[in-house]
C-alpha cells in the first residue's frame, strides 16, 4: 500500500446548466489523492495520527456505522502508519461482512459491536472509560474524525484555491465545513449540504467547532471564519438514504463529466448544486468550487443493498 498522497486536481465541469446560469463550475478531486485514504477523511485523520504518534500511542480506536467511510479510512491509515486499529461499530454484527467492514478487517482492524443505545453514549466519559479499561491505552478518535484535530486538517483542504467565490461541500458532522470556513478569505462563502434529515441542527455544531477551535492554541490562517450557510433540502430522506432519482443523476453525471460520485455525500451535494443553478440561486459571474470528499468505497455497499431489494 502506497504512502504517496497526490495533490488533488481541480477539474472544470463543462455543464450546460452552469453555462446557462452564467456560473463557472469546478470540482476539487480529493477522491484522487490516494486509493484508500482519500477525501476529507485523510484531512480529518492527519493531525489525529500525528498526535497519537507524538504521544507514543500504538493503538487507534474510533467509531462508525457499518458502511462508514471513516472506519474504512482509519483502518487503511492505521495499516499504512503502523498503528493497531479498533473500530467500534454501531449495531449488531451481520455476516457475511459488507465490503466496507471486510476491507477494514483485511487492513488489520479489530471490530467491536455496540447496540444502538450504548453507541449513542460514545462521547460520554463513562463509555470512554469503559473502552480504556477493556482495551488499555488507546488513542480515541471520535466518529468521523470530528474534533479540533479534524478541523485543523480540514483548514488545508481548499489550500490555494483562492479564486473561487463559493465553496460547496457535503456535510455530515460539520467538521469539514468548519475547517473550510476558517481557511477562506473575505468575500468567499462556504455552502454546506447536510446529508442528514433535518440538518439545520448542524448550525449549532458548526458554531461550537469554530468557537472551540479559535479558543485553542491551534494554528489558523484567519482570526474569524468567513460567512457560511446550510442548504438542508437535498438529504433524500436522511443519512445513507438513496433513491432511484439520485442513483440516475449520479450515473448520468459520471457518464457526462467523468467524475464518479458517492451516493451518501457528494451525489446529494452535486444534485443540490445543479438544482440551485437552475433556480438562479447563484449570481451570474460566480465561480463555484465543489469539494469531492471521496467515499466512493461506500457505493459498493449501497448498490449491494439495492440489488437485494430488487430481488424481493
Amino acid at each position: 500500500m502506497s504512502l504517496t498522497f497526490l495533490p488533488p486536481p481541480i477539474q472544470q465541469i463543462n455543464s450546460k446548466i452552469a453555462r446557462h446560469a452564467g456560473v463557472d463550475l469546478y470540482v476539487l478531486r480529493l477522491d484522487l489523492m490516494h486509493p484508500w485514504v482519500n477525501g476529507n477523511k485523510w484531512f480529518k485523520l492527519k493531525y489525529n495520527l500525528l498526535e497519537a504518534k507524538e504521544k507514543n500511542f500504538t493503538t487507534l480506536l474510533t467509531f462508525g456505522g457499518a458502511y462508514s467511510n471513516h472506519i474504512y479510512a482509519t483502518a487503511a491509515a492505521g495499516n499504512l502508519f503502523g498503528f493497531r486499529t479498533i473500530g467500534v461499530i454501531r449495531g449488531e454484527e451481520r455476516l457475511p461482512l459488507n465490503p466496507t467492514l471486510s476491507f477494514a478487517v483485511q487492513q488489520g482492524m479489530q471490530l467491536v459491536y455496540l447496540n444502538r443505545e450504548m453507541y449513542r453514549q460514545r462521547n460520554t466519559p463513562a463509555l470512554k472509560e469503559y473502552l480504556q479499561q477493556r482495551f488499555g491505552e488507546v488513542f480515541i478518535i471520535p466518529e468521523g474524525g470530528s474534533n479540533l484535530n479534524g478541523v485543523r486538517g480540514c483548514i488545508e483542504i481548499v489550500g490555494s484555491a483562492i479564486a473561487f467565490d463559493r465553496i460547496c461541500v457535503a456535510c455530515g458532522t460539520a467538521t469539514t465545513l468548519a475547517g473550510i470556513a476558517l481557511s477562506l478569505n473575505a468575500g468567499q462563502r462556504a455552502i454546506a449540504f447536510p446529508v442528514l434529515k433535518n440538518g439545520a441542527f448542524l448550525a449549532q455544531e458548526i458554531e461550537s467547532l469554530l468557537t472551540n477551535y479559535l479558543a485553542s492554541d491551534l494554528s489558523t490562517p484567519h482570526s474569524s471564519p468567513v460567512s457560511w450557510e446550510l442548504v438542508c433540502d437535498y438529504h433524500f430522506g436522511g443519512y445513507a438514504k438513496v433513491n432511484d432519482e439520485l442513483l440516475l443523476f449520479s450515473q448520468q453525471f459520471t457518464q457526462e463529466h467523468g467524475v464518479p460520485l458517492d451516493y451518501v455525500y457528494t451525489a446529494k451535494m452535486f444534485y443540490g448544486v445543479m438544482d440551485l443553478l437552475q433556480q438562479g440561486f447563484f449570481s451570474r459571474g460566480d465561480s463555484l468550487l465543489l469539494v469531492h470528499t471521496g467515499g466512493l468505497q461506500g457505493n459498493a455497499g449501497i448498490e449491494e443493498r439495492f440489488q437485494s431489494f430488487a430481488k424481493i
